[in-house]
């Protein structure tokens, strides 16, 4: 084995270190979906668990195995499960954890689609509570004795609001609470939730990790910080060996096996390609992001601009504490009278499309868009107003992005 420091290193050299005839530098892509053994013995061992192997590729390929292994040890976690979108991983994690009659608490600042889940949450009977998750207070004034977990954020989606990751991991901590983050926003080069002591960590794959905008993909992974004999919810079958290994277990077996969502070994591969020029595409993206967001913030044609990388952002010192950078998502409020499809229509360097993640900068204005069936009044409770606008800004030249901008507020 290659003894690395560095997290490019060791992401480029990753696949090396696995163990595949002929010494491929990149995981060969496994496409037989059934996976068969000379000794029927073998394959019952590993249907019961008593020995590693493919069984079904509903479940896992080598090729996913290996993008697993990556997103582990990226994460500095224990374990991770890949499967075919990020709000599949959510879903399976949620599905498979929580039943009716359970209580989650969640942010307020929630991604649009998360939100519209834990929605979904609710008509199965799980009650849901959406706190100010930025206030450590809001947070465990909301506790009842069934809430089992808390669910948040990095960086929130559009509005750019950091929670107090510290301060809920060690209440959860002391409650024996899972807390479940989403890493997806600032990506484990920016930051690892395992140091704020998450349970669970989700990244959808699709965006910063993967980069290119050309592939769907997520991950949770297991931290290894909570223990599982103090949750309720684990199936008896699954309640064997090692407890840190049963959350997992149960995820894959009810959600993968069960439900489906699988990520392709095609996909795997992309992904894990793409994850070999993450920290190089954050350093830039990042840097971009902080110089618009300099730029916006002294335009008399904008109201607001929400980058935690601003002094006056409210989480700005929580920001530089705990993230390598602060991030390539930035949204900006125009002010009453501009028209913000006027606007980016006027911005040639940019593309009018919803993603994250990608090379190039992606932007829309969230109240027409993605926030639109949550309505006025729930937009406000998320922070949206009804002229913002979210970019996300990618690795173009830094002149070229700011000289975009200038030209196409100048023309309002």
């Amino acid at each position: 084995m290659i003894k690395l420091k560095g997290f490019t290193s060791n992401i480029v050299h990753h696949d090396r270190q696995q163990d595949y005839n002929d010494n491929p530098i990149h995981t060969p892509i496994y496409n037989s979906v059934p996976y068969g053994y000379k000794k029927t013995q073998d394959l019952m061992d590993v249907f019961q668990g008593k020995a590693t192997g493919q069984s079904y590729a509903r479940q896992s390929t080598p090729t996913t195995d290996s993008l697993q292994s990556m997103i582990t040890q990226a994460e500095s976690g224990l374990d991770s499960l890949v499967f075919a979108t990020g709000m599949g991983a959510i879903s399976a994690t949620f599905l498979s954890m929580l039943k009716q009659g359970d209580h989650l608490i969640a942010s307020r600042y929630l991604f649009g689609n998360s939100y519209s889940l834990i929605t979904t949450l609710e008509n199965f009977g799980v009650e849901i509570t959406l706190v100010d998750a930025t206030d450590i207070q809001q947070v465990k004034a909301a506790k009842q004795d069934n809430t089992l977990m808390v669910f948040v954020e990095t960086i929130a989606n559009p509005g750019t609001q950091i929670v107090d990751l510290e301060a809920i991991g060690d209440w959860c901590e002391e409650q024996k609470l899972v807390y479940f983050v989403d890493n997806t926003m600032t990506s484990p080069y920016l930051f690892q939730p395992v140091r704020v002591k998450a349970s669970l960590v989700i990244n959808s794959l699709s965006k910063y990790f993967s980069g290119h905008g050309t592939v769907l993909g997520g991950a949770v992974t297991e931290t290894g910080q909570y223990d599982w004999t103090n949750y309720p919810n684990i199936f008896e079958a699954y309640r064997k060996g090692d407890p840190s290994k049963w959350a997992m277990k149960q995820i894959k077996k009810k959600s993968l096996r069960d439900m489906g969502g699988s990520l392709s070994s095609d996909a795997a591969y992309q992904i894990a390609v793409g994850a070999e020029t993450m920290a190089l595409r954050m350093d830039r993206s990042c840097a971009n992001a902080l110089a618009l967001a300099q730029m916006l913030d002294n335009h008399d044609k904008v109201e607001a601009v929400y980058y935690p990388g601003l002094a006056a952002h409210p989480q700005h010192d929580k920001a530089s504490k705990l993230f390598k950078h602060y991030g390539s998502i930035l949204s900006f409020d125009l002010k009453e009278g501009y028209d913000c499809a006027e606007l980016l229509d006027a911005i040639e360097i940019i593309v009018n499309a919803t993603h994250l993640g990608d090379n190039r900068t992606l932007a829309l204005p969230m109240a027409s868009t993605i926030f639109y069936e949550m309505g006025p009044e729930n937009r406000a409770k998320a922070g949206i107003s009804e002229q913002m606008i979210r970019c996300s800004i990618g690795i173009e030249d830094t002149e070229d992005l700011l000289e975009g901008f200038k030209q196409g507020l100048a023309s309002l």
